[in-house]
């Protein structure tokens, strides 16, 4: 919290996890199954979920076994994005690193959330979109901020008739878009401004018709259509699919993306240490529940 312009550590509190599983991990006919299993906060990504995926993917990754990796949201919605509200957010608790990123709980104010995000949100998503076996989201309901960032990182993204997308942080925190800034290379710059300036839903029709959604079908046929396109890449040749997504990402990064991130997310923390200055808090007084009544109303 903030005292006039001397920023100070926020008081600590104690978390409650309501779940001890939040990521299952089952593998069917070559394809592991990774699903988000905090359905009563809609998947809301606090740190032990953040840590329990990367178990995962790099669980796939190790099994031979497997070819394919599906990522999934158990419950109504594939995630609501970053914890900022349940009993469940464990921002001062420090996990064992996984990206050789220091320790962030013993950091005073700004250098606290920005060591943290380096590995939890940029560093993981980074490491994710580059496991050498492809991925496919499985995307029902809403996919809000740091949901986006789970999705984007997969190669192919297959989503339900009501599934929608959504970046609401700059109308509501004034940060400029999730820290995994890929917003202008999954949507044309001008409907990317659309997206994060206004913070409206977009559908997952709408998505798809700019590239960032690759198939949508109805809720019903969610998992048998995921399961096909996820069959097919199983028994495609192992090597290859792993070229052919160093390929793909290669071109990406001459187009400027992982420098392009790099740049945002020191923009992202300005605003984070912006709000802490005027506000006392890193994300302006915004909770989980002010969030949620926020976007409804988009």
């Amino acid at each position: 919290m903030s005292k006039g312009h001397e920023l100070v550590e926020p008081k600590r509190a104690d978390v409650s996890y309501e779940t001890e599983e939040p990521v299952r991990y089952e593998v069917v006919d070559h394809v592991a199954w990774i699903t988000m299993n905090r359905p009563s906060f809609n998947n809301a990504q606090n740190g032990q979920m953040t840590y329990a995926l990367d178990d995962a993917f790099n669980r796939a990754v190790q099994d031979d076994d497997v070819r394919a990796i599906v990522l999934a949201g158990e419950g109504k919605h594939f995630s609501a994005g970053h914890d900022i509200g349940t009993p469940g957010r464990d921002l001062h608790h420090e996990f064992e690193k996984r990206l050789m990123v220091a320790p962030h709980t013993n950091k005073p104010a700004a250098e606290l959330l920005y060591t943290r995000e380096q590995e939890q949100y940029l560093g993981m998503c980074r490491r994710w979109r580059d496991v050498p076996k492809p991925t496919i989201a499985m995307v029902q309901g809403a996919c809000i901020a740091g949901g986006l960032m789970l999705a984007w990182v997969c190669d192919l993204i297959v989503a339900s008739e009501d599934a929608f997308f959504q970046d609401p942080v700059v109308p509501l925190m004034g940060i400029p878009g999730v820290e995994y800034f890929a917003h202008a290379y999954e949507l044309p710059p001008r409907i990317a401004k659309e997206f994060l300036l206004l913070g409206e839903r977009m559908p997952a029709a709408r998505a798809a018709q700019f590239g960032m959604v690759n198939k949508v079908v109805p809720r019903e046929e969610l998992r048998e259509a995921t399961a096909t396109w996820a069959a097919k890449l199983a028994a495609s040749p192992r090597l290859g699919n792993w070229l052919t997504k160093q390929a793909v990402n290669h071109v990406e990064e001459l187009r400027g993306k992982r420098a392009a991130m790099d740049a945002v997310f020191h923009m992202h923390h300005f605003a984070h240490a912006q709000n802490d200055l005027v506000t006392g808090d890193s994300i302006g007084g915004v909770s989980g529940k002010s969030a949620a009544a926020a976007n409804k109303s988009s």
